[in-house]
């Protein structure tokens, strides 16, 4: 019995245009799929027979073959691939939103003792022994919780106001910020510290897998300093004293220093509820200056416009160095602070789109 040869395939004439196009898409089509027909195409343009395409392309011969039909069929229609979008899913889309529903849960609510939390193991099983799937893999489940925005997270802490008058308060300080009164300037001031001589963790630009390396040290020698300092808000200045103490003493001084600085304007300090703050001798001093003491509601110093300037001081002049001195740290913090005063501008719109603009109440616990 002789089989008969299969006759030869070759694809249709095609215009320089349409050869044109193809090297187009030989050189820069993304899709592997979409690049290898256009490669099978293009050989079998040249007239190399299927034996010789399969063989350098590494693919069937009936898949050659197949192509070739189609794109004399369909033209530059034939190389886009068409996904059939793979196997249904075997897990329902209201099974998917449970299994979100219970990874936010914690396993006690289930009865599981001995856990605080899911990994995926244990929530897999959990899932098979309440009958929600029959089985699931780890890696399946990890995927389902990222469709439905379920996310490995660190627990954070909310510390609650037991203020009464949070509203009110807060309400006080907003209007400060939002309209500071003619003839009166409104001035945020608050502690910075503890400043000892330690190493301090920070980021910098650095070869890959080469970190900047910093001693490491239990000891804290030479003490600690404290920096007592205020930012005016109609200018956006930050000025600061670096003290050995922060006692009312040193805070009454500081408050001095500022009232000679603007002696025409009634100042409005705002501060946290820190007791040297509320001193007598303190109150007495600004109650006879023009001085209004304006406090913040008990837990909510991140009302005061200050933080933020701490945080960016922290970062900036501290982080990432080891001082061995308070000369040498204090040097590095008043360039910083000189630095910053040069670029300085008037302090507006405090959290214009933050929810606390909207609170009636204070909120019974974090979001």
């Amino acid at each position: 019995m002789v089989v008969a040869r299969r006759p030869e395939v070759f694809v249709r004439p095609f215009s320089m245009e349409e050869g044109r196009k193809l090297q187009r898409i030989t050189r820069s089509a993304k899709d592997p799929v979409k690049l290898r027909r256009a490669i099978v195409v293009m050989m079998s343009g040249q007239g190399q027979s299927v034996p010789d395409i399969t063989s350098l392309m590494q693919v069937s011969d009936n898949y050659v073959r197949d192509f070739i039909h189609a794109f004399n069929e369909r033209g530059f229609d034939a190389p886009d691939p068409k996904w059939s979008g793979g196997r249904p899913p075997t897990i329902s889309e209201q099974t998917r939103e449970y299994i979100c529903l219970i990874a936010r849960t914690v396993p006690a609510e289930w009865g599981i003792s001995g856990h605080s939390t899911w990994s995926l193991r244990t929530l897999a099983e959990h899932l098979i022994g309440r009958g929600v799937v029959t089985a699931i893999s780890r890696q399946h489940l990890s995927r389902i919780l990222r469709a439905g925005k379920v996310s490995w997270q660190t627990t954070t802490t909310w510390k609650a106001s037991n203020d009464p008058h949070f509203i009110t308060k807060m309400q006080a300080v907003l209007e400060l910020y939002d309209h500071p009164p003619a003839g009166g300037r409104v001035i945020c001031a608050d502690e910075f510290g503890l400043l000892n001589l330690m190493p301090r963790k920070g980021k910098c630009w650095r070869p890959t897998a080469s970190p900047a390396r910093l001693r490491a040290t239990y000891n804290r020698y030479f003490g600690v300093m404290h920096m007592i300092a205020a930012l005016d808000l109609a200018t956006g200045q930050l000025y600061y004293r670096i003290r050995t103490r922060k006692r009312w003493r040193e805070f009454l001084s500081f408050l001095k220093t500022l009232r000679t600085r603007w002696p025409a304007e009634k100042l409005y300090v705002i501060m946290d509820n820190y007791s040297p703050h509320k001193h007598p001798r303190v109150r007495a001093w600004a109650a006879a200056n023009n001085v209004e003491l304006v406090f913040l509601p008990t837990y909510g110093s991140w009302l005061n416009w200050i933080e933020s300037e701490f945080a960016a001081l922290r970062y900036y002049a501290l982080n990432g160095t080891d001082h061995r001195t308070h000369d040498e740290q204090n040097a590095a913090i008043g360039a910083y602070a000189r630095w910053r005063n040069r670029r300085a501008q008037p302090k507006t719109s405090f959290a214009a789109s933050s929810a606390i603009r909207s609170w009636t109440s204070y909120p019974a616990k974090a979001a």
